[in-house]
């Protein structure tokens, strides 16, 4: 008799939280702050079924307060609160249960217990932590809640995301009965790369040629310039970092970088303001310079991410305008795919899904998209060690744009050290990807023998 998974009771029976610290080899710029190092939260979470299997699932993810949560407080104060949430977290975790797959788990401890928790680490606080920052926190969670049901059922989870497995169907995640009888395995390729093109970071902070040295350069065996990397790494996708909010630095930035992707044959660039934009006109005047003075630059330019505030129902800005010239995707601001269906309204064409925002929410994310004709980017949160693979393993499931981004082996390289002794490919770029083939096995396909 073939076993009903959909009706397969599952609680959680133990779980284990550590903070692994990841100092940065040169300094990393978001938006307003630049950051040197970066705590990341690795979860070790027990799923036991009613029937006595069990199994353990692993989920990582780096508790970027930089990028999450813009404010006031200093970057250690958030960095503080976040692994204090995590803490948090991890007691709400060890008293879940349900029934069905780890995506209806997962999307009831989204939808009924993390703004709880939320709004009671905010209580008594000099300021509140988002949503956002909160989302991350619980990513690691989620993430080793997903690892550990595709080991319990023996499966490589993305061979679960269907009927077989999921006690509810889209309909009832997304709030529309147009989605009734689909799952996620409908929206995802049927067919994945094993290979993906890859995109480098240019930080603010980044040195773009030698005439940018000034002699106080680190020799830790590493590029320093944009030009060594593109050289070592056969690179072709370059994601520019901008300030969003001087406006000549930016041009002259876009057109440096551009002039070196034009030099070394780079397919596409797309510019990162990090949501520090207020009025679309700073962006379609970067736009119509770049095509008016550089159109080769010009029509490098794939897409341009994110450059208005992440409170997208506190900043309601018509974006049609910047959309109309290129592709607009949506970062920070999509949380959730009800934001993304706001965000479509307002004029955003594209969105740039993170498993730091759970893989639940990730996948309802994609899901909702691809459905309403929005184009896909899978992007980096810095992920090194086990971060990396659940996010490269959504950008090949789910199919993007152009590839993904991976950017840990230019800041924190040495971190992913034990990692990459399994999955080289993925750790170190070559010939301008990434490739995916030694993921393998149940869950995410760890594929490391110390993840027992």
């Amino acid at each position: 008799m073939t076993q009903d998974y959909r009706q397969l009771k599952l609680r959680v029976t133990s779980c284990e939280l550590f903070f692994l610290p990841c100092p940065t080899r040169v300094p990393l710029k978001f938006g307003a702050e630049t950051i040197t190092s970066c705590e990341n939260a690795r979860v070790c979470l027990h799923l036991c079924a009613e029937d006595g299997r069990e199994a353990c699932g692993w989920g990582e993810t780096p508790l970027s307060a930089a990028w999450a949560w813009p404010a006031a407080l200093s970057f250690k104060d958030r960095e503080r609160r976040m692994k204090e949430f995590c803490d948090d977290l991890a007691g709400a975790w060890r008293e879940v249960s349900g029934q069905g797959h780890a995506m209806d788990i997962g999307w009831e401890f989204l939808e009924e217990r993390l703004d709880s928790l939320l709004a009671a680490a905010n209580v008594g606080q000099p300021a509140e932590m988002p949503h956002l920052a909160a989302l991350i926190c619980n990513s690691a969670f989620d993430l080793a809640l997903h690892d550990a049901y595709g080991k319990l059922v023996g499966k490589p989870v993305y061979e679960t995301y269907n009927g077989q497995y999921m006690a509810r169907d889209l309909a009832v995640y997304l709030e529309d009965q147009r989605f009734a009888g689909q799952y996620p395995q409908d929206f995802l390729l049927a067919d994945s790369p094993q290979q993906l093109p890859v995109w480098h970071l240019v930080g603010g902070k980044d040195l773009l040629t030698e005439a940018d040295l000034t002699g106080q350069e680190q020799d830790d065996g590493y590029p320093v310039l944009l030009t060594k990397w593109i050289e070592r790494d056969g690179l072709f996708c370059l994601k520019v970092k901008l300030t969003g909010n001087d406006a000549a630095w930016d041009y002259e930035r876009m057109v440096r970088v551009g002039k070196i992707a034009l030099q070394y044959k780079c397919r596409h660039l797309s510019p990162d303001f990090n949501c520090q934009v207020q009025d679309p006109e700073y962006v379609n005047t970067l736009l119509d310079r770049l095509q008016a003075e550089y159109p080769e630059i010009y029509a490098l330019i794939l897409y341009v991410e994110q450059p208005f505030p992440y409170d997208l129902e506190a900043h309601r800005i018509d974006v049609h305008s910047v959309s109309s010239r290129k592709p607009l995707f949506m970062d920070e601001s999509a949380h959730n795919w009800r934001l993304i269906k706001l965000g479509q309204e307002l004029g955003w064409t594209g969105v740039a899904l993170k498993v730091c925002k759970t893989q639940t929410g990730a996948l309802l994310s994609a899901c909702w998209a691809k459905a309403h004709n929005i184009q896909l980017m899978v992007q980096d949160l810095t992920n090194p060690r086990l971060a990396i693979i659940p996010h490269v393993l959504l950008a090949a499931k789910v199919g993007t744009i152009m590839g993904v981004e991976c950017n840990a082996a230019q800041f924190y390289p040495e971190a992913s050290r034990q990692e990459a002794q399994f999955h080289p490919g993925l750790y170190e770029r070559r010939k301008g990807v990434v490739d995916l083939s030694t993921i393998q096995g149940n869950g995410f396909g760890y594929n490391i023998p110390t993840l027992s």
